[in-house]
Order: structure tokens, then C-alpha cells, then sequence
């Protein structure tokens, strides 16, 4: 036998042996979720395209590169909506089926994935307007931006606010896999990841952005500035058999308008921040803050020349 031959006969023994494996797993795996057999999925892919459709009706020169003039622009955002409208309904299709065997009264409309798709394009005029108030705000708080047409090309922050404009009104309108699959795409393009689920206001600004974490019952007012790795999450539960481990409960904390929360800042539980409120970087934070209050670290100091000696001394492991 050749040595190609041989090569190839012992990757077929090794695939094989793998395909074996994989099928034990599975059969593990089933075992213990037999209700869960055959289940559909929304497509990431298809919501990537889904979103990039939608993004193009929302901004048609700067993120559709509609070159036409103005008498044609609304025959282009149309024609733009009809193709993620049809794509998004087999989606919510898709997961729509998955939800039917939990269901607990009776099958799902028929009609229910085009009724969510009518009802979420109704929000899109508001989508439009809460982008724009986001792209203004990063505007306003960021000299480094040359115009708002950066802000919104370039920007994570922006890029984010997008994705979560789209995904919230998916999520409160019944499909929250779609609108999770639209948030896991915003984090892996950006590092910032905003649970679907959670209340933003307008004029919403994240600078930087990467590291950000936004939990599902979080709500957040209007004019809040939020930079780099700030967490706005919840504490982990006490182990406590009594309580289902899919309970949804209020966990998140509440920002009230006008608020500012520094890089690397962790808030978790449901805690408010009240209006005005500054929240300094690093802060570790698991109570209520007054309106107008600052909560801060304590100031890092300059040593005297002998103390700097002797901390030099000390990370050279002398």
C-alpha cells in the first residue's frame, strides 16, 4: 500500500471513529431532552443579512449606498423592506416552530410570524429616530468625531445602538432567539454586548465601547453615557432549589437620565443611579446612588521620590 494510501485509510479510521463518537453524544444528549428532537433554528447568517437589508431602508445613501435621486428613495427603502420582511418572517418562522413544544395552549397562529413582522415594521420610524438621537449624542460627547457620518459608519458604540434598536422591539414582540442571534452578531462585530431585553432610552452614547455589558432587565433613561467595560449586570443568585432556574426576575440595575458611568465601572443588582449621577472607572458598586451624586475610587497619589525608590525596588524583585 502506498503512503498515500495509508494516510488516507487512517484518516477514514479516524473520521469514522469520530462519527461514532458524535453519535453516542448526541444520543447522550437526547436521552435526556426527548421533547427537544427536531427542532428548528433561526439562521444566524440569514439575520446578518436580515439586519444588513434593514440597516440599508433605515440609512439609505450612508449604509444602503442608494445612489438615486430623492424622487426614487422611497421605492428603494421599500423594495429594501420587502426583502427583510420576507426573510425575517421565515426566521421567526423558524423559531416559532422551535417554541411550539413548550407551548402551553395550543398551536401558534399561523399567521403569527407575519403578524410580528407587521407590528415590528410599524416601530421602524421610532428605530430611525432613536439611531439618530445615539449618532447625536456620540457626536456631541466626542471631539474626535469629524461628523455624524463617521459616527454612524464607524463607531462600535453606534454600531451597537443599531443592532439593539432593531433587536428590542423583536424581542418584546415574541422572538427573543431572533433578537439574541441580532444582539450575539452586534457583540462579535463590536465587544459590546446589550441583552435584547433590556430598556434603553434615547440620545444613548457608549464611547469606545469594547467590554460593555448590558443585562436583560436593565433600564436606562435618556442622555446616559456609558465608556469602556462599565457592566450594568446582576449578582449571582444564592443556590436555592425552591427557585426555577428560568425565573425572570427584576436583576438589573436602573440609570436614570443625565447619568455618566466610567470605564471599567461594575454595577450589579437592581440598584438605581439616580439623574445626574457620576459613577468613576473601576468602581464596584452594589447600592442605590442619590440623584446628582458622584461615587469615585480613591485618588491615586504621586509618592515622594524615597517611597518611589523603594516600590521600584520592589517590582524589580530585588
Amino acid at each position: 500500500m502506498s503512503d498515500g494510501a495509508a494516510s488516507g485509510a487512517g484518516e477514514g479510521s479516524a473520521i469514522a471513529a469520530a462519527v461514532l463518537a458524535l453519535r453516542g453524544a448526541r444520543d447522550d444528549w437526547r436521552a435526556g431532552h426527548p421533547s427537544e428532537e427536531a427542532r428548528t433554528f433561526p439562521s444566524r447568517a440569514a439575520l446578518e443579512r436580515v439586519v444588513e437589508t434593514l440597516a440599508a431602508a433605515l440609512f439609505p445613501r450612508r449604509l444602503g449606498q442608494y445612489r438615486g435621486g430623492a424622487g426614487e428613495e422611497d421605492g428603494f427603502v421599500a423594495a429594501k423592506l420587502l426583502a427583510a420582511a420576507a426573510e425575517l418572517e421565515r426566521e421567526i418562522g423558524a423559531e416559532l416552530a422551535y417554541w411550539q413544544a413548550e407551548a402551553r395552549s395550543g398551536a401558534f397562529d399561523p399567521e403569527q410570524p407575519a403578524t410580528i413582522v407587521r407590528l415590528f415594521l410599524a416601530t421602524l420610524g421610532e428605530v430611525r429616530r432613536l439611531i439618530d438621537s445615539d449618532v447625536a449624542a456620540a457626536f456631541l460627547g466626542d471631539p474626535a468625531a469629524r461628523s455624524a457620518d463617521e459616527i454612524l459608519v464607524c463607531y462600535p458604540g453606534a454600531i451597537a445602538s443599531l443592532h439593539h434598536r432593531i433587536a428590542h422591539p423583536l424581542y418584546q414582540l415574541g422572538a427573543p432567539i431572533a433578537a439574541r442571534l441580532i444582539s450575539e452578531i452586534a457583540n462579535e462585530r463590536t465587544g459590546v454586548d446589550i441583552h435584547p431585553g433590556a430598556t434603553i432610552g434615547a440620545h444613548f452614547f457608549i464611547d469606545h465601547g469594547t467590554g460593555v455589558v448590558i443585562g436583560e432587565t436593565a433600564i436606562i433613561g435618556e442622555r446616559v453615557r456609558l465608556y469602556q467595560h462599565v457592566t450594568l449586570g446582576a449578582r449571582t443568585p444564592l443556590a436555592d432549589a425552591s427557585d426555577h432556574p428560568r425565573e425572570r426576575y427584576a436583576r438589573h440595575p436602573i440609570v436614570e437620565d443625565d447619568v455618566v458611568i466610567y470605564a471599567g465601572a461594575t454595577i450589579l443588582g437592581r440598584v438605581t443611579i439616580g439623574r445626574g449621577a457620576m459613577i468613576g472607572g473601576n468602581v464596584w458598586l452594589l447600592e442605590d446612588v442619590p440623584p446628582g451624586r458622584i461615587v469615585a475610587q480613591p485618588v491615586a497619589r504621586v509618592l515622594a521620590p524615597a517611597d518611589g525608590e523603594r516600590w521600584r525596588d520592589g517590582l524589580a524583585g530585588d
